[in-house]
């Protein structure tokens, strides 16, 4: 299994990135554009642990996704791809308090595909994309929270 791990400060409190982040909507802000994100169904628009998600998405050709909510508690919590293109997705998203103004994003992706040693021969490309779209998401979060984070604790 492979992992991937990135992680940034944003200048806003946990608790306005907490809600940011738990909202599902979150997705198609921090989304790559070109991945053509669409939510095709969410149990919750606001995650607790257990929701389920069908999402669907351009990656190399058109891909959908069911993932699960399996662990929630304050600041972290894991989705769980349940079907879709990898074997095994795991992405546990965390959120550090820095000080009150200033909060750390953390996410690390555990990931196999499959097909076995065909798969094994994919990793890095995966490893690049995870890169490409995990530099997007730090920049529109840090954008978007900034410019509205005082919409966001109302």
């Amino acid at each position: 299994m492979k992992q991937f791990k990135n992680s940034f400060v944003v200048e806003s409190d946990i608790d306005v990135v907490w809600k940011f982040y738990t909202n599902i909507k979150h997705l198609q802000i921090i989304t790559p554009k070109i991945m053509a994100l669409q939510i095709l169904k969410s149990q919750k628009d606001i995650l607790q642990q257990g929701t389920e998600v069908w999402l669907s998405a351009k990656l190399v050709t058109k891909s959908n996704w069911h993932s699960k909510i399996t662990y929630l508690k304050p600041y972290e919590y894991l989705d769980e791809m349940i079907r879709g293109r990898f074997k095994i997705w795991k992405h546990l998203h965390k959120f550090n308090r820095i000080n009150g103004k200033k909060t750390q994003v953390i996410d690390e992706i555990y990931f196999e595909l499959p097909y076995g040693w065909i798969g094994k021969l994919f990793e890095n490309y995966v490893l690049k994309q995870l890169e490409d779209i995990f530099a997007y998401r730090e920049k529109t979060t840090i954008e978007y929270l900034n410019f509205n984070s005082t919409n966001l604790t109302h």
